[in-house]
């Protein structure tokens, strides 16, 4: 790279190699010139205020990139499905942003490849982040503004290695069923306050609940209620209560009768750890501990959303939310906007 340094006032006339930042702190900051501008003479004053007293003609050597070319590149490599960028940089950087409403996927391995390689660098929102059409999801830029192509082309093979390090999943809009477990609930003992919890929790998520079927402790009971929602053609069946250890706690072995194939109990999550995941054939099965009537969030609405994107949910994603998974139990939950669930 040649840098030719001209007085400000000679640069009337030239293009602008680069973006010319102005910071006004609390008030702004951004480019107050593109690349590309044309300086004219009522620029030179502005120029001067930002402490521009020299600007810099730049030639490329054939092995050599631009800042914003190289954002480009990145930026391509970087977005897979349900993501959207323009080509368009500012001060070098390019914004990633979601093509639709979903959950954001982001294959952490690649993006720490990624981020290794010298003068090259992208930041992102957490892995399983709900968002919106529209949203920023990630940011790339190349860190000089001049570099050599051979590392701005290494990170964007990186990237673009399985498809692209960043993707949007739509939740699917399912049809879910709902089995309110307890005999003192049953019996008319005390009135039910958890099934208005989950069902707003499904709805808030794009889904409906079909149904909601309440049976006592007793296992072949809470079996026959599954099987209800089965043939009544539910993707989705919650269950609540009887996720303890306590002899009458009986809802696991109902699961187990109606033909889970798969049962995953436990989670690594504060609150929730009696949280169980299961499987009839391909239909979800969520065993919801006590703990979701009495706390506003919990492991359910971590791996809720994640059900309903397609993710099949196993031991070792139960596993890997003890990073994050502890609540702080805040007097005025903020929850998404908080630790919670963030190191999965």
């Amino acid at each position: 790279m040649v840098l030719r340094k001209i007085p400000v006032k000679d640069a009337v006339g030239k293009p602008l190699g680069h973006d010319i930042t102005e910071i006004r702190p609390g008030e702004f900051k951004g480019p107050a010139f593109r690349k590309g501008h044309t300086v004219c003479d009522e620029d030179i004053c502005h120029l001067q205020k930002l402490g521009k007293n020299h600007l810099y003609l730049i030639d490329l050597d054939v092995d050599e990139i631009h800042e914003d070319q190289a954002a480009a590149i990145l930026a391509k490599g970087l977005a897979g499905g349900g993501i959207t960028w323009h080509d368009d940089p500012k001060e070098g950087k390019i914004n990633l942003y979601a093509e639709k409403d979903g959950l954001l996927m982001v294959d952490r391995a690649a993006l720490a490849a990624f981020n290794m390689v010298d003068e090259v660098m992208c930041a992102s929102l957490h892995s399983y982040t709900l968002v919106t059409k529209g949203q920023k999801v990630a940011a790339t830029r190349a860190i000089p503004l001049v570099m050599k192509k051979a590392p701005v082309e290494r990170a964007a093979a990186i990237a673009a290695r399985n498809g692209g390090i960043f993707t949007v999943l739509s939740l699917k809009s399912g049809h879910a069923g709902i089995v309110i477990t307890g005999n003192e609930v049953f019996n008319g003992l005390i009135t039910d306050k958890f099934a208005p919890i989950l069902q707003k929790k499904v709805v808030d998520l794009g889904s409906v609940v079909s149904g909601i079927v309440f049976a006592p402790d007793d296992a072949f009971l809470i079996q026959q209620a599954i099987t209800f929602h089965l043939a009544d053609g539910c993707d989705l069946i919650l269950l609540t209560g009887g996720m303890s250890v306590d002899p009458d706690d009986v809802t696991r072995k109902g699961i187990h009768l109606a033909g889970a194939n798969e049962m995953h109990y436990g989670a690594a999550a504060l609150p929730g750890a009696m949280f169980m995941v299961a499987y009839i054939n391909e239909t979800p099965v969520i065993g919801v501990p006590a703990c979701g009537l009495h706390h506003r969030t919990t492991v359910l609405d971590l791996i809720l959303p994640r059900l309903l994107a397609g993710e099949h949910i196993g031991k070792k994603e139960l596993a890997f939310l003890g990073h994050g998974g502890l609540c702080m139990d805040c007097l005025e939950c903020v929850y998404p906007h908080c630790p919670f669930g963030k190191g999965m």
